[in-house]
């Protein structure tokens, strides 16, 4: 709820920002006037795992820009939508500027192709995955509206043979099991250097046994509760069992648990060691509590590892060596690098991915510019 009034906040701050150039004209009594202007009627389609910041990141944009928008958020969460929408009216928007549109799982392709070919609509923005995500832009192409898109994941995790061990650790226990998993800047694929493999290995264990206890959320003592579909946690529970019939060793859960509090699809936070990458896991985003840890030796085939996948949304290493932080950053090919940390979001920072992880960037002073129009006005002074 805090990361999601921070949008609110920020895009207030920058809507006074949107400026226009006065540019030169090579051209003797003209005047070249550059401005922005909204581009109308915006599209906002969301996932369940974040229902309220997915939204606010997404409208606070446009609101500052000047758009009206419609939003469907997620079949799994629509009371979400609506409060905000309810709180939009007592803090003042006017009526029909935020709308909300709910819908079943059955009726979420209509609605959808609704939203992405209506002609009053000039703009979709889309955060979800990647498959749902080269729909919805062929939909939009029909009439050539905007798009911005913030799709699926796979990022990578590295810790070189120079990390502060404990600290990438804790990182990994951050990134990877918040929320069950389920984000898709969790990290996916965790490659430790041969030469601290157990040592990574050891500590990481250790952490997940002593912070993360499965549970309902609202019971005390809960750090980690289940996962929202059925579906997520059958696919975890099929990548554990195929990485381990190629060769992995599951050292810390993998499987459901017997006795949880309540109910609820839950599974072990699960670590696996000695994973190869021909197995699905590698190439497909988990969006669940699984740790698959693999070995490297070099810099150099890390990073082809690392980047061997068509998606590039978040990346993740650690290394003390300053040299090695400023070339890995730039050699990963994805859109946000978190080097010796685990955190990679705020408010006032660009979000968004490379590759088949989408287009455009939300939050930031960057987040404006795509619900705006760039209009040249040549005026002539003569």
């Amino acid at each position: 709820i805090g990361y999601s009034a921070s949008f609110v906040e920020w895009f207030s701050e920058e809507a006074k920002r949107g400026y226009g150039d006065i540019v030169p004209s090579p051209i003797p009594g003209l005047r070249a006037l550059v401005m922005k202007q909204p581009v109308g009627v915006v599209s906002i389609i969301t996932p369940y795992n974040f229902p309220n910041a997915m939204i606010t990141r997404k409208v606070g944009a446009a609101l500052a820009a000047g758009c009206t928008v419609v939003v469907r958020p997620a079949f799994e969460t629509p009371l979400s939508a609506l409060a905000l929408c309810e709180l939009a009216e007592r803090a003042g928007i006017p009526p029909g500027v935020i709308n909300v549109v709910t819908c079943s799982a059955k009726n979420t392709p209509a609605v959808g192709l609704e939203m992405t070919t209506n002609p009053e609509v000039r703009k979709v923005s889309f955060t979800g995955s990647t498959a749902v995500g080269k729909l919805l832009m062929g939909q939009a192409s029909t009439t050539m509206k905007r798009v911005s898109m913030e799709l699926g994941g796979n990022a990578p995790f590295i810790v070189f043979e120079d990390a502060d061990i404990q600290r990438a650790a804790e990182s990994l226990l951050q990134c990877k099991f918040r929320n069950a998993g389920q984000t898709c800047v969790s990290a996916n694929r965790i490659y430790v250097h041969d030469a601290v493999y157990d040592e990574f290995v050891g500590a990481f264990t250790a952490l997940v046994k002593e912070k993360l206890r499965i549970g309902h959320g609202l019971s005390e003592g809960t750090t980690i509760g289940p996962m929202i579909t059925k579906r997520g946690l059958d696919k975890v529970e099929e990548q554990v069992q195929l990485a381990v019939a190629a060769g992995a060793t599951v050292v810390l859960g993998g499987k459901r648990p017997e006795a949880v509090p309540g109910k609820g699809y839950f599974f072990e936070p699960t670590v696996l060691v000695d994973v190869l990458d021909a197995v699905p896991m590698t190439c497909e985003e988990t969006f669940g509590p699984l740790c698959p840890i693999y070995r490297f030796t070099s810099e150099d085939e890390v990073i082809r590892r690392a980047n061997a996948t068509s998606v590039g949304l978040a990346g993740y290493f650690f290394s003390r060596d300053v040299a090695r932080v400023f070339r890995v950053a730039e050699a990963l090919e994805v859109g946000m690098v978190a080097a010796n940390t685990g955190a990679i979001g705020s408010d006032a920072v660009p979000f968004g991915g490379v590759k088949e992880s989408g287009m455009g960037r939300e939050g930031s002073r960057y987040g404006m510019d795509d619900y705006l129009n760039i209009k040249l006005i040549n005026l002539s002074v003569l």
